[in-house]
Order: structure tokens, then sequence, then C-alpha cells
């Protein structure tokens, strides 16, 4: 639906556009009020080639060109004809954002949960070592290095079950999202896990968003 310390994601997952979820989490809020003109920035590119081959957006990336074909955008743009989506596309967003800053908080919880756990584990040692006997120091010290590899072991197991907590609500972010899109009749959008078919809904989220930023920065040419 990217970790610091800790983390809200999954160590060697990529966050969040494709695998995670659909709509960005790195870019502006989409923010104001979208008018059908915004429409007319989609037909002007879908009128710009007559035939349905690819078509050249130089407000996005070649990468996100490459299977945007004129059937595709034309399907689009009547879709974006009362501005609807984008008020969906920003209520996604929104959603998205909770989510994130929900399994954040929850994995940093856990995380400062095992510090203090192994905290006390070391204070509970380091006084256990100062009141034993010189001659039973070393049945002492292997039995907390038991205890402490038993520690370890079970915060090993609860950032994993925590990891594979968050991949899967994130995962169901991005079902969400494609059920939400699919149901208001945005072209290229349904339930899929096929890694083209989502780089292709990454592409027409991130031309939906353009084609908002320039209705509401009309004046600025597109990066």
């Amino acid at each position: 639906m990217q970790p610091h310390a800790p983390s809200a994601l999954p160590s060697g997952r990529a966050a969040p556009c494709g695998e995670l979820a659909l709509v960005s989490s790195t870019g502006d809020s989409l923010g104001g009020c979208p008018t059908p003109r915004l429409s007319g920035l989609a037909l002007g590119a879908v009128r710009s080639t007559p035939d349905p081959a690819p078509l050249s957006l130089p407000f996005l990336r070649s990468s996100c060109q490459q299977r945007l074909s004129y059937t595709i955008l034309s399907d689009l743009a009547l879709a974006l004809i009362d501005g609807t989506v984008f008020e969906i596309v920003q209520g996604l967003l929104e959603i998205q954002h909770l989510t994130e800053k929900n399994l954040y908080n929850q994995r940093l919880k856990l995380h400062s949960e095992h510090r203090v756990l192994k905290q006390e584990m070391f204070h509970r040692h380091k006084e256990a070592q100062q009141s034993c006997k010189p001659h039973n120091l070393p049945v002492l010290k292997a039995a907390q290095q038991r205890e402490l590899e038993a520690v370890e072991q079970r915060i090993r197991e609860e950032q994993r079950l925590m990891d594979e907590k968050i991949v899967l609500e994130l995962d169901q972010k991005v079902v969400d999202q494609q059920s939400t899109l699919e149901k208001a009749g945005v072209s290229g959008f349904y339930i899929t896990t096929n890694p083209q078919e989502l780089t292709l809904q990454i592409n027409l989220l991130e031309l939906i968003r353009k084609l908002q930023q320039k209705e509401l920065q009309p004046e600025k040419a597109f990066p």
C-alpha cells in the first residue's frame, strides 16, 4: 500500500507504490477541489494522437508512458469529467497515510517494549552476578546466556510476526484501492497482483495526480 529506526515497513520490502500501495505516499497531498476543466486536459492529451498507439505525455516520466494507450486515456478522460475521481484518490491517499502511521506506531511500540525487556534483563543479570559467590559465577553466567538467547529468539519471532502483519495490511490496502477505483469506473483498475498491471495502475494514478496539479497550478510547466 522505505526502514527508519524502527520502520513501519518490514525490512526487505520496497515502499509503497506497487508492492505496498498504489497511491504514492511520498508526494504532496492532492488537496484542492477538482473541476470539470481537468477532464479537458486529459481529453487534450487523447486528441493529440489520432491513432491508438502509446501517447507521449511530456509531464510524465518515460517509464509511465509505456502502456498508456489511446483507449485507456480516452476512458480515463471520461471518468474525470465531474472531478469525483480526484476526490476518491484524495480519500484513498488520506486512508493510506493513516494506515501507515498506525502501523508505524505499532512497530515503534513493539520496538520500545523489546528494548525495555532487554534492559530489565541486563539489570537483573548484573545484580545477580554482583551478589553471586565466585565459585557459582560460571553456572550463573551460563544460565543467563541461555535466558538472553531465549529472549532474543522471542524478540525476533515477535518482529517477524509484526512484519507479516504489516505486509498483509498494506497488501489489503492495495486491494481496497483497486476495488474502489474499479467501482468508480476508472479504466485499468481491478483487483490484481500482476506486476505489470500494478505498474500500469500506478502510472494511471500518477497521470491523475499530474492532471490535478496542472489544474491547481496552470501557469507552471511540468518538470
